[in-house]
């Protein structure tokens, strides 16, 4: 296993770490890695290309969703003869 060092943290994120931490019942540095392992996992690979639908399926999913009411579609009408 490697060992991570972070100088210079905020005083105020490692408050909200060890919060946290306690909320979940292990220490800030079983939090780190969850939050490192989970953030992480499901990260875009550097070389994959910008996807819009994927992107927006993602944002609109993480908020819940959208429930659209669709209307009824009606019959198509005839197509216009050209005499």
């Amino acid at each position: 296993m490697t060992t991570l060092t972070i100088r210079d943290l905020d005083p105020s994120i490692q408050s909200r770490l060890d919060r946290r931490a306690a909320a979940h019942g292990r220490s800030a540095e079983a939090e780190a890695r969850d939050i490192l392992a989970t953030t992480l996992a499901n990260d875009v690979p550097l070389d994959a290309k910008p996807d819009f639908y994927v992107a927006m399926r993602a944002i609109v999913e993480g908020n819940g969703g959208v429930d659209l009411d669709l209307p009824p579609r009606d019959l198509t009408r005839d197509p216009p003869v050209f005499e």
